[in-house]
């Protein structure tokens, strides 16, 4: 169908390597022509080995999810002649460790906060069928064990 490419690129900045006391700062590269810098989460390895301000793994698989299932969203509104004016997710990615106990992303939540404009509005039975939707549609949430749960607004 299609292929996807990231150059992903590290160079040892001299720490001490043998000891674990080097730089996790690294740079992701895109087909487009946009870098961006990654290093590994502060959560994982402390500073100053890792950077803070940079996307780490774990932000961007929460992040991968939460775009495709937007994206995946709109396409079903759009179809349904349903006008999105505005979407935005504080979406939350929750580590845990499996049976043997290495850490992995167990669950990510979405909280999709949708406006809308026109004639045509969604009842929340539709806005739940379109986040199901999405959910199935999705080829990252169909990629991933990740259990990914939805949280419309007014939910607890």
């Amino acid at each position: 169908m299609s292929e996807h490419k990231a150059t992903i690129r590290w160079t040892n900045d001299g720490g001490e390597f043998l000891k674990g006391r080097y730089s996790r700062a690294h740079t992701w590269s895109f087909d487009g022509g946009i870098s961006v810098p990654a290093s590994s989460s502060p959560a994982v390895v402390p500073k100053p080995f890792s950077v803070a301000e940079a996307i780490d793994p774990e932000e961007a698989l929460v992040a991968s999810i939460s775009s495709c299932h937007m994206l995946t969203y709109v396409w079903l509104a759009y179809r349904e002649k349903i006008e999105v004016e505005s979407y935005e997710d504080e979406a939350v990615g929750h580590m845990t460790k499996n049976a043997e106990g290495v850490p992995w992303m167990s669950t990510v939540v979405l909280h999709p906060k949708i406006r809308y404009r026109g004639d045509k509005r969604p009842s929340r039975e539709d806005e739940l069928r379109l986040h199901e939707g999405a959910h199935h549609d999705c080829f990252i949430s169909q990629s991933v064990k990740t259990e990914i749960t939805v949280r419309l607004e007014g939910d607890a």
